[in-house]
């Protein structure tokens, strides 16, 4: 899931909170070795994990992409099972390839 917040609202991060969560999430470094890459302490790489949580966590509260994203996919998806008409279940291809 904090990918797919982070996918969704992490242009709305600072540069800094942008590296230090990309390297803990994605890259998997540990508050170790993130404290070493950018020379702070492991509490102060915590709490800045953490805190890029909780504005990611609020932003999805007050805007509902990443549900609404869900919801869109999961109707594609249906619809694509539920048709037998090739040119329907090629344009539902093509849509969730897009999502």
């Amino acid at each position: 899931m904090q990918g797919m917040l982070y996918d969704f609202y992490g242009d709305l991060l600072t540069e800094h909170q942008k590296r230090i969560y990309e390297d803990a999430v994605y890259n998997d470094m540990s508050l170790t070795e993130l404290a070493m890459t950018y020379e702070i302490s492991r509490q102060a790489v915590h709490d800045m994990i953490k805190r890029c949580d909780r504005i990611l966590n609020a932003y999805e509260e007050k805007l509902h992409l990443v549900a609404r994203f869900a919801k869109v996919k999961e109707a594609v998806t249906r619809i694509r099972t539920l048709t037998e008409d090739e040119q329907i279940r090629g344009l539902a291809d093509e849509i969730l390839e897009d999502l």
